[in-house]
């Protein structure tokens, strides 16, 4: 049949895949560099984009098509069809040109499509909210999001598809010919497509690109937790652990058990010392902000200075992009388990941490975020450890069965705040008066401060540093100078001597490029500062679950220990590597080579080149890479869900 009754209906879907390819190639021209000009990769994504972008829009449309083929033929045209008509189109076309100018923003931020990041922020509304308010121009996108509606109406009027569907009334039976089909159509394309379909080439961006926004948030939305067993590969659960056991034995520790799965060690050390330690987590401060590391802009001179005065790591990698991991592997110190980070996941209350360890030493464990820490399940993982809570607390409560205790940060002593929480100049005069509480009753304390000032909008108080305000450069210089009047404030104070500092940054500021991980966009910078040891760097191969093992050895602690990371000083050279991962992709460097696995069975294999940590595929792989690859995230992602991780169990 003609268009007749369906012209609106084609128009609409016509006008949704031309503005997704119109946003196709403003993305792959926005991300040209990192993409391999290959014709047949590039067919391919362009072929799989409009299918992606077909379901997409025919599930905008999925409603509407029930509409066109159910609604009796004497209403066609009347006051009701014709006002059910405008409102559901102008809905709908609002909603799919705010879905599509939405990602531009994402993209500049992740580099890549919406995925479950973007799920998860429809969870934490206050933040998210406030944060697109100050950082875009809210009035002007909805002005431009109200012409584009009402140009695409002042289109379909024009070549009068309005008109046609309002005057060609249909009888039932030939509406179910077209209307049943239509939707069969649609529910095939939209079961049978799966995001990771698209998945398809080892150069990232490609691989995004083949992808449609909506689809990707939805595919995300269904699959937020991915279960190791069911989707990766897997050895035999005691070749896994033996394995593991192989290789996460320091020089100076011991087996308890012979029991091939258990993972407990005995670390043994003499003249142990129990400083203060606070342990500075800044978000999103990649290496390359850093002179040390060839920044030529001038953004660090603080921490510049004090690693130049303390233990430098230069070798040392994060596990993944968000600050959840960066919390999970420094507290937890284990690989980065596929999904979501363990820190949001159900039953993560009383594991094997840090925490652990720090309270047989006596000592009182505190998180320090100046933002809600309701944001991403912080307040209840860290709750769940045994740590007092320190936040901004906006009537998010933490989980009745926790034990610890939570301090509001009052309004008083907040001098500049954001989407995200208080400056960090705020931030760290909290941690500074709780330590000359903690002081006073002569207790060894730690300190979990997390920082949020380097993060967009970019915003901090005025007339700090010589740049504007609302760029990633100045974020880097302020939290920079937030660092430094921190130190030199907690000089002046008795517990200073005494405090040992761990400075590190949460995650990387970008994690784009060619690759499906990009090993550069992991590089983070560490140090451990007021030891009272000669300055010296690090420059062995070391991974962010490391760190905190790391201190321990410094300050030459004797303890029993369930964590993955190890002291980089007594492992054996050979043993050194770095976990990387993202959402479904893991990752394991060990020396020049980077094993890969993912969640459709895979294992791929890269030797790092020199120039910038890129890749190239091996087409021979070293199986034995791969099982001890493997045999990380098997064991941890079991651990986890068989609860062995949890104190209490033991």
């Amino acid at each position: 049949m003609k268009p007749g009754r369906y012209s609106l209906f084609l128009n609409l879907l016509t006008t949704y895949l031309v503005s997704s390819l119109i946003v196709r190639i403003a993305l792959f021209t926005w991300a040209f560099r990192d993409i391999d000009i290959q014709f047949l990769a590039l067919s391919r994504a362009l072929g799989m984009g409009f299918l992606y972008d077909l379901a997409s829009g025919l599930g905008f449309l999925l409603f509407y098509q029930l509409y066109l083929m159910l609604l009796p033929k004497r209403w066609t045209g009347s006051r009701f069809d014709q006002s059910f008509t405008y409102f559901s189109a102008g809905i709908m076309l609002f909603i799919q040109y705010f879905s599509l100018l939405a990602e531009f923003p994402f993209w500049d931020e992740f580099g890549v499509r919406f995925n479950f990041i973007a799920v998860d922020y429809l969870i934490y509304t206050y933040e998210v909210v406030n944060n697109i308010n100050q950082s875009y121009p809210i009035p002007l996108i909805l002005l431009v999001l109200f012409i584009l509606t009402g140009s695409s109406f002042w289109y379909y009027k024009r070549n009068k598809a309005l008109k046609q569907t309002f005057t060609s009334p249909v009888s039932i039976r030939r509406r179910l010919q077209t209307g049943v089909p239509l939707l069969l159509v649609s529910v095939i394309l939209l079961s049978w497509l799966k995001n990771k379909q698209a998945d398809f080439s080892n150069n990232l961006t490609i691989n995004e690109i083949s992808k449609n926004g909506v689809f990707s948030f939805f595919a995300a939305y269904r699959s937020n937790e991915l279960d190791y067993a069911q989707f990766y590969r897997h050895l035999p659960r005691d070749k896994a652990y033996q394995l593991v056991r192989d290789q996460i034995r320091q020089d100076n520790q011991v087996f308890p058990s012979d029991r091939t799965e258990e993972i407990q060690r005995i670390t043994l050390d003499s003249n142990e010392t129990k400083p203060n330690i606070i342990l500075v987590t800044i978000e999103s401060f990649s290496a390359d902000f850093s002179g040390l590391f060839g920044n030529t802009k001038g953004l660090t001179p603080n921490f510049d200075q004090l690693a130049k005065e303390g233990i430098l790591f230069t070798n040392l990698y994060a596990t993944g992009t968000r600050t959840v991991r960066g919390m999970e592997a420094l507290t937890l110190c284990v690989p980065p388990t596929p999904g979501n980070s363990i820190v949001r996941r159900p039953e993560n209350e009383g594991l094997f941490s840090i925490a652990t360890i720090l309270k047989e030493k006596n000592y009182h464990p505190w998180f320090i975020y100046g933002g809600d820490g309701y944001f991403d399940n912080m307040n209840n993982f860290f709750g769940g450890q045994g740590f007092d809570i320190i936040d901004r607390d906006r009537g998010n409560p933490l989980s009745d069965d926790l034990e610890s205790t939570r301090y509001a940060i009052p309004d008083e002593e907040v001098s500049f705040e954001n989407a995200w929480g208080i400056c960090d100049e705020d931030i760290y005069q909290e941690a500074i008066r709780y330590a000359d509480s903690s002081s006073l009753k002569k207790q060894p304390f730690f300190q979990f401060i997390m920082t949020t000032s380097n993060h967009k909008p970019y915003t901090f108080p005025e007339g700090k540093i010589d740049l504007p305000q609302g760029s990633r450069d100045a974020a880097v210089k302020y939290t920079d100078y937030a660092l430094g009047k921190f130190i030199e404030a907690a000089k002046s104070k008795d517990w200073f001597k005494n405090t040992v500092f761990v400075i590190v940054a949460d995650h990387c500021a970008s994690s784009a490029g060619k690759w499906e991980i990009n090993i550069n966009k992991h590089h983070i910078p560490a140090l451990i500062y007021n030891l009272q040891q000669p300055a010296e760097q690090v420059t062995r191969l070391t991974s962010q679950i490391d760190l905190m093992p790391t201190l321990f050895g410094y300050l030459h602690w004797k303890y029993s220990t369930e964590l993955y990371g190890m002291d980089v000083r007594q492992r054996q050279v050979e043993k050194d590597r770095a976990f990387v991962g993202n959402y479904r992709t893991l990752g394991l460097i060990k020396g020049n080579i980077f094993t890969q696995i993912d969640d459709r069975k895979r294992s791929k294999q890269f030797q790092v080149l020199e120039k910038g940590n890129s890749l190239k595929e091996l087409s021979s792989p070293d199986s034995s890479l791969i099982s001890e690859t493997i045999s990380y995230y098997q064991t941890a992602s079991e651990r986890f869900k068989n609860g062995k991780m949890k104190t209490a169990l033991r």
